[in-house]
C-alpha cells in the first residue's frame, strides 16, 4: 500500500461527507447505534494512533471538536502525519482499510 492509495481513500471519504450539514452528521450510520460524527471521529483517532506508533511517540487523544464539520480536516491532518512518519506499507494498508470501512459504515 502506498501513500498515494491512502490519500485517495481519504479523498473519497472527504468527498462523500464534506458537504454534510450538522443534522446529517448527527444521524446514525449503518451501525445504527452511534452518530456518523462519532464513527468518523473514531477513524480519526485510529489513524492518529497509527501515526503515533509509526513515530515511536505516545498515543494522544484527538480532541472531539464541537463542530463536526471539522472532522474531515482532522482526518486529512492525521493521514498526512501518518504518511510523513514514514509508516510501513502494511500500516498504510491498515489505515486505508479503516477509511474504506468507515465510508461503508456511513
Amino acid at each position: 500500500m502506498s501513500a498515494a492509495e491512502l490519500e485517495r481513500a481519504v479523498q473519497l471519504l472527504v468527498r462523500q461527507v464534506g458537504y454534510w450539514e450538522q443534522p446529517r452528521w448527527a444521524a446514525t450510520g449503518e451501525t445504527g447505534n452511534v452518530s456518523r460524527a462519532d464513527v468518523v471521529h473514531r477513524l480519526v483517532q485510529e489513524v492518529a494512533n497509527l501515526g503515533a506508533d509509526a513515530e515511536g511517540e505516545p498515543r494522544r487523544t484527538v480532541p472531539r471538536l464541537t463542530n463536526d464539520l471539522a472532522l474531515t480536516d482532522q482526518l486529512r491532518v492525521v493521514a498526512t502525519d501518518l504518511i510523513a512518519a514514514g509508516a510501513a506499507p502494511e500500516v498504510l494498508a491498515r489505515a486505508a482499510a479503516e477509511v474504506t470501512a468507515t465510508r461503508s459504515a456511513l
